[in-house]
């Protein structure tokens, strides 16, 4: 996408692809973000993340590690008790 970069808890990433869903709750205007980030190493990420007023906001599950297999669990703990995308546990 252009050498956009993207900041994540593990450093700089950059910006490999990005889905935006617009959405409209009553009056409120918002979009929820996936974004595939890729590290320095070649590691790809994926974030989730909703955004209002064009400003990103975090989302419950900031980055989660993809292999070929899917998204494995992220380094950080979650506060949710599912399953990784994915796993088979």
């Amino acid at each position: 996408m252009g050498g956009t970069k993207a900041a994540t808890p593990w450093g700089p990433a950059a910006l490999v692809d990005e889905l935006t869903v617009r959405q409209q709750a009553g009056e409120r205007r918002f979009a929820s973000v996936v974004q595939l980030l890729e590290m320095p190493s070649g590691e790809r990420l994926v974030r989730f993340a909703y955004s209002t007023d064009g400003l990103a906001r975090a989302g419950p599950s900031p980055c989660a590690s993809v292999t070929s297999s899917g998204c494995a669990r992220s380094s950080t703990s979650t506060p949710t008790s599912e399953p990784p995308l994915g796993s088979s546990d």
